[in-house]
């Protein structure tokens, strides 16, 4: 028997890495985030990236940051967090796990709490001063939702397709 012990990945790397290969999926030039929901078991219930709702073409609509409300990006897309709450077809999300490359706004907070996510786990907080991620963040906490920071591991994954 050998003492070799086995190299495998933790379920936050796990669970991350599906995030952002979801992300991967969106379209959006600009800003590609992914989100993955799983059960308190460590079992995948749902995922999502930011886009257009169904229906609503990647070429007709503007993926533009700036400019005239109606011609930019921000009254159109879904974000990821919402999105994977929106497909998840098998009921209650109580007490499930919520992994996101970018950490939610006030809007996504707010369909997190209602949909009963108690944990998120997050890449990146690049807009954590402005006043969405303040309230954001406000709203978790006042609902007793805990969020923790992702701890990269400098793995080296490399995937061929």
């Amino acid at each position: 028997m050998s003492d070799k012990r086995l190299d495998y990945i933790s379920w936050d790397e796990y669970f991350m890495g599906v995030a952002l290969l979801s992300g991967m999926r969106s379209k959006d030039p600009n800003t590609q985030v992914g989100a993955c929901i799983v059960s308190e078991d460590n079992k995948i219930l749902s995922m999502g990236y930011n886009g257009f709702p169904i229906g609503c073409s990647d070429d007709d609509f503007p993926w533009n940051r700036e400019g005239d409300p109606l011609e930019n990006k921000y009254f159109y897309t879904t974000h990821s967090e919402l999105n994977a709450i929106l497909n998840y077809r098998g009921g209650s999300l109580e007490g499930a796990k919520l992994y996101v490359t970018l950490f939610p706004c006030n809007e996504c907070a707010k369909a997190i709490i209602q949909s009963g996510i108690k944990t998120i786990c997050y890449d990146s907080d690049k807009y954590a001063m402005t006043p969405s991620t303040i309230a954001s963040k406000r709203m978790l906490d006042a609902a007793g939702v805990k969020y923790y920071k992702y701890e990269h591991t400098n793995r080296e994954l490399v995937i061929k397709v």
